[in-house]
């Protein structure tokens, strides 16, 4: 096989298994990979659609919460009650959609961080994802997602292996703004879908030329790319069986988190996974302890509980990072839902996260309190979070790299880990 004819197809093939053509820059250029700390994972799970945070994280306490939302709100906890609140600290209080991940919360593995999110006044979702993605809130063009920021630019410690190409894997059909840049990531559906392609005759062809080629730019990529494809082979998808009792939804954000679990605990090198969930745009009929919202919710936290129970003991290694672009409005809208808010609400799961407390400053729901008026005001700048995790998890230095223009700014940490 030709040189000029690996490039024309078997370039295409890299592209086609999910992998970049950067493993080729890589070659040519003899950069060196870098990783986090030996073991450690971190996973994003997006909520993309602005998850109403008030009714995630429930201000059972705030008299002004249930006057804003006659139909909507969840009732205060209660053994009366029907669907009411599952009560955190007096104040605060879990949809009971979110039931799961109670327990979760009562081990101190599970933070939640309210009034949280983006400094951008911006309503629109694409932007919003996208200077979440970026970690670049208001500034348009930013060419990199700050997952893959962190995965170039960090160092590694003395006794990591060699860097795998699955240091950064999205189970999603394309790979998402967080994980664009010039790092090697990986997007697949499935694993199972991910073999299946690596077994087909572009690979065939590009295993032939590793196998003959001399040691060259093509040899090198080829042999990482095989590398890659034979740890899929061995975590051998079509008999994975969750552990300690572990019961995934069927649903495609259940199969997502599962496959996430086996990469884990197949040891493929991976040091961040992400994964997205649509469906959390309830400007009509949202529902309050039941409906469209609590559907969305049963299946995000039977997911996330059935996640931690199968890694057991590697949640000691594991942090699980929620987030959304930003919250909805205080007030109920007239068509019983919620429109494009401001400050939200995200999770930290993990044995080194600091959990059994609501984390951020509650800033109130008068009038007065509310971000022009109408929405949930922000107290905690979403990259604060990022970067307390970046550091403190996976222990990233560069944090003036990883989060241009932001940087450190230790005091604004809301002291998660």
């Amino acid at each position: 096989m030709q040189r000029r004819v690996f490039v024309k197809s078997g370039a295409l093939a890299l592209v086609t298994l999910g992998l970049s053509p950067s493993f080729l820059r890589r070659t040519a250029f003899g950069a060196e990979l870098v990783g986090a700390q030996k073991g450690k994972t971190l996973i994003c799970l997006f909520q993309r659609g602005a998850a109403d945070a008030l009714n995630l994280v429930v201000p059972h306490g705030e008299q002004a919460y249930y006057a804003m939302r006659p139909s909507i709100a969840i009732p205060r906890p209660s053994a009366r009650a029907t669907g009411a609140a599952i009560d955190l600290d007096g104040f605060f209080g879990l949809h009971p959609a979110l039931a799961p991940l109670k327990p979760l919360y009562d081990q101190k593995l599970l933070a939640p961080i309210h009034a949280v999110g983006s400094p951008s006044a911006t309503r629109s979702h694409f932007d919003a994802q996208d200077y979440m993605e970026t970690a670049t809130p208001d500034r348009k063009g930013t060419p990199d997602g700050w997952v893959n920021r962190l995965l170039a630019v960090e160092g590694t410690c003395d006794e990591c292996k060699a860097p795998s190409a699955f240091r950064g894997v999205a189970m999603s059909s394309q790979t998402p703004r967080a994980m664009q840049g010039p790092a090697e990531t990986v997007a697949m559906n499935s694993i199972e879908q991910f073999t299946i392609r690596a077994a087909g005759a572009q690979t065939e062809r590009l295993e032939a030329l590793y196998r003959t080629g001399s040691a060259d730019l093509v040899h090198g990529a080829g042999r990482e790319m095989f590398e890659a494809v034979e740890m899929l082979r061995a975590a051998n998808p079509q008999r994975y069986q969750p552990r300690n009792g572990a019961e995934y939804p069927r649903t495609e954000f259940g199969r997502r988190l599962l496959q996430i679990a086996q990469l884990i605990k197949a040891d493929v090198g991976m040091e961040i996974a992400f994964a997205d969930i649509g469906g959390w745009d309830t400007h009509v009929n949202q529902g309050g302890s039941t409906g469209q919202l609590a559907n969305r919710l049963d299946d995000f936290a039977r997911s996330i509980a059935a996640l931690v129970t199968d890694l057991g003991d590697k949640m000691d290694d594991v942090v699980i990072l929620t987030m959304s672009e930003f919250g909805r409005m205080a007030r109920e809208n007239g068509n019983r839902g919620t429109d494009h808010g401001h400050a939200g609400a995200m999770f930290a799961i993990g044995s080194a996260v600091r959990g059994g407390k609501v984390h951020g400053k509650w800033p109130g729901l008068e009038r007065e309190q509310l971000f022009e008026g109408r929405d949930l005001a922000l107290t905690t700048d979403f990259r604060a979070v990022f970067a307390e995790v970046a550091s403190g998890h996976l222990g990233a230095s560069k944090l003036g790299e990883v989060f241009p223009g932001y940087g450190e700014r230790k005091s604004e940490w809301v002291g998660l880990l």
